[in-house]
């Protein structure tokens, strides 16, 4: 039973307004669902809305069930092993929804100025050879997990930008990534703030730039499910919607805009330690948390410029079919459509 003080009534009315292209709940009875994560900071809507009861509201039964890396959760999307899920486009989700088996419904984790974003990564043996900023980067081993994964999209953008050529190392997890870049057996690699700065605190690892800086205004992440939910089960998949949304709201609320002070970042990281760095003690989590507090967009709203420029990029490594259009990736009818 979720009892309703008067922050959770400011948060539940603020989420409200903020999702204005989000219809009421039909409130389904008890509909189990399953909800495909990473355990990243950036995943929280979906964790605040599990735990304040917001997938309850909306008539829905949650279990999570959590990935190492993109892609495996595209294939579940799509084999019917999950419903609903929050990652970055790869070449494997747009190669699944070219084969129509997914949809991307919505935007969760976006790059924005002025707001704490991911980093670019230089290990301690590269840095001391003299890679000091993305200039640098000519020549260098950057770790990603698959080909056509979102690392290898920002390597690649970060490089362009730069004028200089990567080499690529597929690592498979990001697990595997952080050893290889600990040990110098990559140079580089880019990740959310969470992982990146308690690296660089340990002096194994550089901080050598900002991914914002060479991609603004990234749709880092989208919310998407398989083209039979987005198609037919629509009231499902906008209760889905609603209550992601909610949770979102209370997460930029509380970790990004602060505007619930120390006691709502307080609050939020309790919650988020049980799915996020809940192996270490609660003081030692919570400052990878609160460092990993990048803005998730308000009422699921989706990037379509950012989603474009993604896409291209596929399409011009030849990753993707050139056949693949953005009506075949994007299924716009249930969030507000930004563009940049």
């Amino acid at each position: 039973m979720i009892s309703m003080n008067r922050r959770k009534a400011l948060t539940l009315l603020g989420a409200a307004a903020a999702s204005t292209t989000l219809s009421a709940p039909a409130i389904a009875s008890n509909k189990k669902i399953k909800v495909g994560a990473l355990r990243f900071t950036s995943h929280s809507g979906s964790f605040v809305a599990y735990e304040r009861g917001y997938f309850a509201d909306a008539g829905l039964d949650v279990e999570f069930k959590f990935f190492q890396a993109a892609q495996p959760m595209a294939v579940a999307i799509a084999s019917g092993d999950i419903d609903y899920a929050v990652t970055a486009v790869s070449g494997g989700l747009i190669s699944l929804a070219d084969k129509g088996a997914i949809k991307v419904i919505g935007g969760a984790l976006s790059e924005r100025k002025g707001v704490d974003g991911q980093k670019i990564l230089a290990s301690d043996a590269a840095f001391q050879g003299g890679l000091k900023t993305p200039a640098d980067l000519g020549g260098k081993t950057f770790g990603i997990t698959t080909a056509g994964s979102s690392f290898h999209y920002m390597g690649s953008t970060i490089a362009a930008k730069e004028g200089v050529e990567l080499k690529f190392k597929p690592l498979q997890k990001v697990g595997a990534i952080i050893g290889a870049l600990k040990s110098g057996q990559i140079d580089a690699w880019s990740i959310v703030p969470h992982i990146a700065k308690p690296l660089s605190g340990s002096g194994a690892v550089h901080i050598i730039g900002n991914v914002v800086d060479y991609i603004p205004d990234y749709q880092v992440t989208t919310v998407f499910t398989s083209t039979k939910n987005a198609e037919d089960e629509k009231g499902m998949t906008t209760d889905f919607l609603t209550a992601f949304s909610r949770g979102v709201a209370d997460y930029d609320a509380d970790l990004v805009s602060k505007t619930n002070g120390d006691a709502g970042v307080s609050e939020m990281v309790d919650l988020i330690h049980k799915y996020v760095y809940a192996d270490r003690p609660r003081e030692k989590a919570a400052p990878s948390i609160i460092n990993g507090a990048m803005y998730l967009n308000e009422g699921a709203a989706l990037n379509v410029t950012s989603i474009e420029n993604q896409l291209a990029w596929f399409q011009s490594e030849d990753l993707v079919s050139k056949d693949v259009t953005l009506d075949t990736l994007v299924d716009p009818s249930y969030v507000e459509i930004l563009k940049s």
